[in-house]
This record gives structure tokens, sequence and C-alpha cells, in this order.
């Protein structure tokens, strides 16, 4: 076992291609990401000690409940790439729960329990026939309603009817449109209203993503855009149009996660690749007021404290744009500008190619797309590849340290969860 409180380490990172793929099935996915991070770790899948499965809709979609990793892995177990007897435990979080099975691969390591972990997550959120049935469409839609409380969805209306008064902002939702888009239109427009902030500020995110997009090989979406077409394109829930909203799409993502012990006894080959986790942070939401911060500002500040970096020393970061508001708002969230200057900060080109602190690199949810259950660890991959040096022409240059901003689900005005990773490169 390892020695408790020691380093963690990412030795190995992957993340399919996301899209829509009504032809692969949640064992192809798991396959390809698996045999992927083993690849690219060098690392003899053999030893892993444990291993996490994130997934959110398989049950509710698909049918698959209960077993849903070990459902996955078993062939892999079969077939001799994957030991016998290895535990697998499932994860779901909403959107992030990738980023849960990263942060219990952290603290098995952490804690000493564990020398090798296996972080896995998987999504099909595309229903097949969705594109030609508007039934199977709003069943697909309907899946991402199951990330709110259920059991108390009047308290979820009251409060957006409080708020709704308190800011002279109007909350609609209806046929045709879904829960998470309105909340997040909400958001935006108390944003713009208490600070200025404009949709063209939001558009000039959404572009800047999208055109970061159509470098990534790995992005749903591959096309540049202007601010004027996000502008024009079809409203969703205004201020956002789709142009600024991630899209329906399947994937998968994964990490392999080691302790200083087997580190330090890995090939350099290995280990000039390898990236450490100086912190790992999550934090949970509440029905929290308009003027508190949201919930990733206490897990960012938790992760600032456990690694002893600051904001200014974060090169490169993805932060979880389900809209293009929302990195305006986690910018700020993350103190990587003041509040209330986010969308100036966004729109002056801070984030992007040869900015300040360039944001969602990988193109960002808008446009390398949304898997929820893969998502956290598609991050993940993109800031590992960029402190490697390997991500082409998205490449940050010099890039060192690195942040991750995940959140998963809705109470009140924020997500039901959040976390943060600050990555550093290795030598």
């Amino acid at each position: 076992m390892g020695i408790p409180g020691g380093d963690v380490w990412i030795v190995g990172s992957h993340s399919t291609a996301f899209g829509k793929y009504p032809d692969k099935t949640f064992k192809d996915l798991t396959r390809e990401t698996v045999l992927g991070v083993a690849a690219d770790g060098l690392v003899d899948l053999a030893d892993v000690d444990f291993a996490y499965v994130g997934n959110c809709l398989a049950g509710a979609g698909f049918g698959q409940d209960m077993i849903r990793g070990q459902a996955w892995m078993i062939e892999l177990v079969d077939e001799g790439y994957f030991p016998e007897r290895v535990p697998v435990m499932n994860v779901e979080g909403a959107c992030a729960t990738a980023s849960m099975a990263l942060h219990s691969a952290f603290k098995d390591i952490k804690s000493g329990e564990s020398d090798i972990v296996l972080a896995v997550g998987v999504e099909k959120t595309y229903l097949p026939g969705a594109d030609q049935d508007p039934e199977i469409k709003a069943r697909m839609f309907d899946l991402f309603a199951r990330a709110v409380d259920q059991e108390d969805l009047p308290r979820l209306e009251e409060h957006y009817r409080q708020v709704s008064e308190s800011s002279g902002v109007p909350f609609e939702t209806g046929p045709g449109r879904t829960l998470f888009m309105d909340t997040y239109a909400m958001q935006a427009a108390v944003h713009m209203q208490r600070y200025g902030t404009t949709q063209r500020q939001i558009a000039a995110g959404a572009a800047k993503n999208h055109n970061y997009g159509a470098l990534n090989p790995l992005a749903q979406y591959r096309f540049e855009t202007s601010i004027d077409a996000v502008m024009e394109d079809r409203e969703i829930s205004y201020p956002l149009t789709r142009s600024m909203c991630a899209p329906i799409g399947d994937g998968a993502a994964s990490a392999l996660v080691v302790s200083g012990d087997v580190f330090a006894g890995l090939p350099e080959s290995v280990r000039a690749r390898s990236v450490r986790i100086a912190a790992n942070s999550m934090s949970g939401g509440k029905y929290r007021s308009v003027n508190e911060p949201g919930l990733s500002r206490i897990a960012v500040d938790k992760a600032y404290k456990a690694s002893g970096m600051q904001p200014e020393d974060v090169d490169v970061a993805e932060v979880h744009d389900a809209t293009s508001f929302c990195e305006i708002y986690q910018a700020e969230m993350m103190r990587l500008c003041p509040e209330g200057e986010g969308g100036a900060f966004v729109a002056s080109g801070a984030t992007g190619p040869g900015g300040v602190v360039p944001i969602n690199t990988s193109g960002g949810l808008v446009s390398k797309g949304h898997p929820v259950g893969a998502t956290g660890l598609s991050m993940i991959y993109e800031l590992t590849t960029q402190l490697r040096g390997e991500a082409g022409q998205r490449q940050v240059e010099n890039a060192r340290v690195a942040l991750q901003e995940n959140g998963g689900g809705v109470i009140g005005l924020e997500e039901a969860a959040c976390s943060v990773v600050l990555l550093e490169r290795g030598d």
C-alpha cells in the first residue's frame, strides 16, 4: 500500500471522441476508454486494485441498473485485459459523476488504501430515433429532469418564483424546453441585471469555445463560428441561443491514478508525461440567495488552500459551461477575475488563445460535448494533454498548472455537487 498523505499522480488519461453513437453500446465505449488509458499510461492494468465507474442514464434510458460498471467491465476481465476479483464501484452524481469517480480514486490513494486505481466515466444520452420521433426526443430530454429533487419539486418552483419576483427577472419554462437551460437562462438574466453583463459577452465565450472545438479532433462540434452567428442562432431560453448550449451526445473518458511509491518505480518515459493532482476538492449545493457565491467558490477555495496555490498560478482551465454563461460565472467563482467582471473578462479575449487564462481549450461542453457521466474525466483529459504539451494548435504555452471545475445536478440556483481539481506538471 502507498504512504498515507503522499502524492497522487495521473499516469494515464483518455477520452473517446464525443458524438451521437446509436450503434455503440456502453460496453463498446467502456472498452475503448479502458484500453485507451492503459495504452496511454503504459501501466499494466493487472496491477489495478480498485475501479470506479461513473454513469447516470443507463438505467433510466437503457435498462441497465445496479451493476453497470461490473456488467461493462466483465468482458475485459474474461479476455484478460482487466484483472479478476478487482472491486468495481458504481458512481453517480449527475454531470459531476466522472469527477466523483476521480475524487474517489484520489482519496483511496491519498489514504494509503490503494496504489493503482482506475476511474472511468461512460455515458449515452442520445436515444436512437430521437431525431426522427418527437416522442423519443421528449423522453430523451425528460431523462435530464431527474437531476433535481423529485420528491419536492414545489420547493424548487417556489424558489424560482421568489428569485424572479425579487430580481424582476421572469422565469419561464414550457414544452420543447428543459428545466436546466431555463435555470441557466434565469441565472444569466440575473447576472445581466446586477452587473451589466450582455448577451454579446456570452456569445463571445460561445464563439471562442466553438473555435477551440474546431481544433479538437475529439469534439462533437468541429466548426468555427462568429459572435454574430451565435447571437443570430435559434433562441433556446433568453438570453441563451442554441450555440451557447451543450449538445446531447455519447462518450467515455478515464484516468489511471497511482501513488507516489508506484510513480517512483515507473520508467522515466511514463513519469515525464505524468501529472500530479495537487488538490481535489468537492462541495455540496444548497438553496442559496442570489447574493451568495456559488458552491464552486467553496470548492475552489478548499483546493487553493490544500495545494498552496493561488488563482494567479493557474495557466489553463476547463470549467463546466453547460451554457456559455457558465464560463463567465465560473471565471468569477474560480477567482480568475473579480465578481461581476466575468463578461468583460471573457469578451476581452482573456480566456482565449494567448489570453491571461485560456479556458475550455477543448471547446468546452458547448463544442466538445457533454455526455454527462463522462464529462468530468474528459476535462481532466484535456488538461492533462495541455500539461504534457501535446494539445497541438490548442496548446497553451508553458502550461504548468491547470484547474478543472465540474458541477452536477440542481439545487435551487446552483448545482447539487461540484468538483474542483488542481493539476500540476510533473517536471
